[in-house]
């Protein structure tokens, strides 16, 4: 597919990671993009990109611009066969960044550390859990983040920056939500401790 548009964008400051929303309908959007229109993929770059660029900045990308970049032009090479809503794209979007991410750090020699989680053994995730991780501003989260093991990092990065899902969180980590549940969990509870002893009250 030839599509008349310019891939380089002007990203907004990755310091403020707002959460956009397309101008149009996302029908119309994904539409429009599908034939190639520039509008579409205007909309579709200025609502998702500086997300991408804060998503692989705080995952250590040496190069984010250029890897969000990258990202996008892959969206837009496979955005025909895309079928979904709104929230399914931008799902997809960032498991495309994820394993772009992945294959950048096996060329660089060095592999993603994870961890090993128990089984899940608690049911539902509460509304406090939910809760807590809504009161915590980008900032904070961004000011944060080293207290945090990878894993539970990029949970946090993935649930405030993107504003995804915990089941978009989940298909982008390659996890059950029950696993991506525990992390929040633990992640937020590490966060909430940690302000405590900073006399922070939420």
């Amino acid at each position: 597919m030839s599509i008349g548009i310019r891939v380089e964008v002007s990203y907004p400051n990755p310091a403020r990671y707002g959460h956009s929303h397309m101008g149009q309908p996302f029908e119309e959007v994904l539409a429009g993009a599908q034939r190639g229109e520039e509008w579409a993929w205007h909309d579709i770059y200025h609502s998702i990109a500086a997300q991408l660029v804060g998503y692989l900045t705080i995952k250590g990308s040496p190069e984010p611009e250029d890897q969000a970049s990258e990202t996008l032009l892959q969206v837009a090479r496979n955005i025909e066969s895309f079928q979904g809503d709104e929230d399914s794209f931008r799902s997809w979007v960032f498991v495309i960044a994820h394993r772009r991410l992945i294959d950048s750090r096996r060329r660089w020699g060095r592999r993603p550390i994870t961890t090993e989680l128990e089984p899940e053994l608690g049911g539902e995730a509460g509304d406090v859990e939910q809760e807590a991780l809504d009161s915590l501003s980008t900032e904070e989260v961004t000011r944060l983040l080293e207290l945090l093991t990878d894993e539970q990092k990029e949970v946090i990065v993935l649930r405030t920056l993107a504003d995804l899902s915990l089941e978009q969180t989940a298909d982008v980590m390659g996890k059950r939500v029950g696993s991506i549940k525990a992390l929040q969990r633990r992640a937020i509870a590490r966060l909430r401790k940690h302000l405590d002893t900073l006399g922070v009250s939420r």
